[in-house]
């Protein structure tokens, strides 16, 4: 089942056990304002950070402290961007992102905001916001340097309010207006029938135009400001319109990227014990979208991953429960329609009645210049996205992001302190964004699995197209937490979760309808095959199977061509190099990388050319599985014998890509490498703006990796240069109720400081499939102390 990966946890650990903390380890000691009692960062050699602190207080005041520690520019430009405050640091570029941002802003009731998460949320909130200040101030008194980013950028660090942190929510992950959006399009132009290609739903469903809706109404420009207000930040060339015309109906980013993780119960491993694995797939930055942190206080103690500027965890274990996730495609975004009044564009209809859009005019402060006063519009159902020009139709959104309690993965705060399974589902019941699949696994041997999410009721439509805003539409309220999927102890005796359609066969789908556009399901195929086959699964097992590179989609594909012969040479070599391949996306494999570019760079182009050529402009290659199921099971779109149209379909487009790679990569097809096109490089949001020697030192990469757009180790690329773009953040391994025995692996390191040797320390490991300690007993993480940082309450030392 392993594929021989080499494990430098194994290596490493075993040295550092034989000492306490070594006597090289580094000791700085730090007096700072805001600590109840002293404590102790004690930070590995992996550049882990493990907190031990006399108060739960101090445990999250530490954790804002080292975050900014380490990941200030990080977290700072995260709250700049998501409060709209990036044209106060970089000019009057950024003012359309700003606005865009402000429109996603939680604008509720804040006392009602904070009781959605329970009684610990505010307090640990507002201590991990006082570390963070206490960071930020030690730098305005001069007692830290400014981080080299910010000088860079010509910029300084904020202080923060705890309410900063639940008001943002253009991270949440919610889904699917693009999709509507693009729907809507292809209905336009072609029926609802060419929309197969683009998007396979699941279960098998067929939709409807909504009544009242004309699909031929709705602009692309409605993407405009949702993508602003989604998107990153972009330095020296800011996020534009122009984007959005070269791709108006690009994925969504959780529908390209994704998430693996399963739960094996002690019937099925080698060691007796639960194993829990999950490593969360998101856009591959520097630094990390994940940081790893171990929490400690007196009945307090939580290890593992998060996003940086939030308190707490979402992937880890306590003392007792381990628990990981995987994005859940639960439909948590509506479009909405409206007509305007002919006598007063300032008023929508709704029930037969003329309403006032509300409108909130804010000052945007622009660098060099007089703030920007812009206009910001709602309706009842969420923000203004776009008016017509002609004045006839207004667009909004409602998003479940902008309902109370709503803030991205922040209730975790819940059930990190959760230890066993009823205070686990328990917890996880006021969950809402984004919707997860949430594993779970205790040290007495129970694993679990629930889906968490705040997911819409539409009693009279399945949310799949834009609807009419007059409020024949409306949300019937939010799926009560046992409506939806749970499992316990299930009886296969492991459970895997890959983003894929996993609603049970009996699940009242036409009551509930939550979604219908989940992730193809390649790696879940491989896992069930995997996990299913073994009579015994090991650590070792579930971290080569986290880098397995098997492609079921590449089973799929060269299955159909079999049969196929061809006396042309170029195809004949392209058929003998796929039949004699062993489906694994290797860097080294030729094979993988004529796959790759045949799979994905011609056969779904030509295939949406010949079935819906009216949409091919819309939606471009399609979906891999969506083309791959119709090249199954063909019809006559493709001609009045559509298996042998589909047959030299396939012949054509790999002749293509065959001669593609013969002017790539060489005429010798023997010496092409699929690592030669797809590599793993992340660059820094400070790249365009930076010289070449701090360029070389903020960019990592590139190096060549393995994987692709199908395998468990997945590894999408952007088609142009085949460079990855989405992929692992962050991933772990638990050895339930043996915690020392874990393992995790981030990329490209701990550290956002581009000098710090934690910064990339991790990027070759990661790309390798090695692994390091995730330790979690005192005795363990002493001996692996590369620094200590001994904190007093006081004041900064000058």
């Amino acid at each position: 089942m392993g594929r021989g990966i080499v494990f430098l946890a194994t290596i490493v650990w075993g040295q550092a056990e034989a000492t306490d903390i070594p006597g090289s380890a580094r000791v700085v000691e730090r007096s700072t304002q805001g600590l109840e009692q002293p404590a102790e960062i004690l930070i590995d050699y992996w550049g882990i950070a493990h907190i031990y602190a006399g108060t739960v207080h101090d445990a999250f005041f530490l954790q804002g402290y080292n975050a900014a520690r380490d990941r200030l520019w990080q977290i700072d430009l995260w709250r700049k961007r998501g409060l709209g405050l990036l044209s106060r640091d970089f000019g009057p570029d950024y003012i359309a992102q700003d606005r865009a941002a402000r429109l996603f802003l939680y604008r509720g009731d804040m006392a009602r905001e904070w009781a959605a998460y329970g009684p610990d949320a505010k307090s640990q909130t507002e201590a991990f916001v006082a570390g963070v200040n206490a960071f930020v101030g030690e730098i305005r008194n001069g007692a830290r340097p400014l981080p080299v980013e910010f000088t860079t950028a010509s910029s300084m660090p904020d202080l923060w309010s705890p309410e900063d942190i639940l008001r943002i929510r253009s991270h949440g992950l919610t889904r699917n207006l693009t999709s509507e959006v693009a729907r809507a399009h292809v209905a336009c132009k072609a029926g609802l029938q060419a929309d197969r290609l683009r998007r396979k739903l699941e279960p098998d469903w067929t939709t409807k135009i909504p009544a009242g809706l004309d699909p031929c109404q709705i602009p692309k420009e409605v993407l405009t400001d949702y993508r602003l207000g989604t998107d990153g930040v972009t330095l020296g060339k800011p996020s534009t319109k122009t984007a959005l015309d070269d791709e108006p109906f690009a994925e969504e980013p959780i529908t390209a990227a994704g998430s693996n993780a399963w739960i094996i119960g002690p019937e099925r491993t080698t060691t007796g014990r639960p194993i829990l694995a999950s490593d969360p797939h998101r856009a591959v930055t520097v630094p990390s979208l994940r940081y790893i942190v171990h929490m400690n206080a007196p009945g307090f103690s939580v290890i593992g991953a998060g996003e940086p500027f939030l308190p707490g965890v979402s992937i880890g274990h306590n003392d007792t429960i381990a628990f990981g996730l995987t994005i859940s495609a639960i439909d948590q975004e509506d479009l909405y329609v409206y007509d305007l009044n002919p006598a007063n564009a300032g008023q929508y209809r709704y029930q037969g009645q003329w309403e006032d859009v509300t409108i909130i005019k804010e000052p945007i402060p622009v660098k060099g210049q007089p703030d920007a006063i812009v206009e910001l519009r709602f309706t009842r159902h969420g923000p203004v996205l776009y008016q017509d020009p002609a004045g006839a139709r207004l667009f909004a959104l409602r998003g479940l992001w902008s309902e109370p309690g709503a803030a991205a993965y922040f209730a975790s705060s819940r059930y990190m302190t959760a230890h066993d399974w009823d205070a686990f589902k328990a917890a996880v019941a006021e969950w809402r964004t984004p919707s997860e699949n949430l594993l779970y696994a205790d040290k007495n041997g129970n694993i679990g699995w629930v889906v968490a999410a705040g997911a819409p009721l539409r009693p009279n439509w399945d949310g799949l197209l834009p609807v009419p805003g007059d409020g024949r539409y409306e949300w019937n309220g939010l799926a009560p937490a046992d409506r939806l999927p749970q499992s316990y102890n299930p009886r296969a005796g492991w459970f895997a979760s890959a983003n894929e359609m996993n609603l049970p066969a009996d699940y009242p789908l036409r009551d509930m309808k939550p979604g219908f556009e989940w992730a193809e399901a390649s790696r879940a195929t491989r896992l069930k095959d995997v996990l299913g086959s073994a009579a015994k699964t090991s650590l070792a097992d579930s971290m080569a199977l986290q880098m397995d590179d098997y492609s079921v989609m590449a089973r799929r594909l060269t299955k159909l061509l079999a049969p196929l012969i061809s006396d042309d040479p170029v195809i004949h070599n392209g058929l003998a190099l796929l039949k004699s391949w062993n489906l694994h996306i290797e860097r080294d494999s030729a094979a993988a990388a004529l796959f790759e570019v045949w799979s994905i760079g011609y056969l779904g182009k030509a295939t949406v050319a010949k079935v819906s050529p009216a949409v091919e402009p819309i939606i471009k290659s399609g979906a891999i599985d969506a083309v791959v199921s119709y090249l199954e099971k063909p019809d006559r779109a493709l001609g009045r014998d559509p298996a042998r149209a589909r047959d030299a379909l396939l012949l054509s487009t790999l002749k293509e890509a065959m001669t593609d790679l013969q002017t790539r990569l060489g005429p010798d097809h023997a010496t092409w490498r699929w690592g030669q096109l797809h590599h793993a490089q992340f660059d820094h949001v400070l790249s365009p703006t930076a010289d070449s020697a701090l360029r070389a030192q903020l960019n990592v990469g590139p190096m060549q990796k393995s994987g692709g757009t199908t395998t468990v180790n997945l590894s999408p690329y952007d088609i142009s240069d085949f460079r990855q773009v989405h992929g692992a953040s962050f991933r772990m391994v638990l050895d339930v109720g043996e915690w020392d025995n874990s393992v995790t692996i981030n990329t490209p390191g701990q550290s956002g400081n581009p000098f710090d040797p934690h910064y990339r320390d991790l990027f070759p490991l990661w790309l390798n499939g090695q692994y390091v300690p995730l330790l979690y007993s005192r005795a363990a993480v002493a001996r692996s102390t590369q620094t200590l940082i001994k904190f007093t309450p006081g004041h900064p030392k000058p």
